[in-house]
């Protein structure tokens, strides 16, 4: 049943991003094109997706099981920290030359765009060499 649940969600999740256009890079860069033909859709569509996580925080703030009995893993970190701040100015700056992020990007793979080809393989590439870099900070030293 998780499976499922997670598919259903997904399969939402994606066509609100064909339907409400987040998916075609050039109506993302519209809205970050601050100084020319700003297009403020995307904030509209975020503001409707922050209302919405607002609602499901708030519901699910004191427990510990979701509705279909699986365990809730709630964020516990708190700080802003260099790590963060980097991780978001590097998802910025890649999303802003790109005019995708993660999701969108993969209704693009799903439809064969090669710029959504493109875009998942540097991000599949980025967290293997992060994922890499890690374990050999974490990997103690002779």
């Amino acid at each position: 049943m998780p499976v499922l649940t997670a598919f259903a969600a997904g399969l939402m999740f994606g066509l609100g991003l064909i339907v409400s256009g987040m998916s075609d890079p050039a109506k993302v860069l519209g809205f970050l094109d601050l100084a020319g033909a700003w297009d403020p859709s995307l904030a509209l569509v975020m503001a409707g997706a922050v209302a919405v996580g607002r609602v499901a925080f708030r519901l699910f703030r004191d427990r510990s099981r979701s509705l279909l009995g699986m365990p809730l893993q709630m964020p516990t970190a708190r700080q802003i920290d260099r790590r963060l701040l980097a991780g978001s100015a590097l998802f910025g700056i890649g999303w802003g030359l790109a005019g995708i992020c993660p999701g969108p990007a993969l209704v693009l793979l799903g439809a064969g765009s090669t710029p959504g080809m493109l875009f998942t393989a540097g991000l599949l590439g980025g967290m293997a060499a992060f994922e890499a870099h890690r374990r050999r900070r974490e990997t103690p030293r002779p």
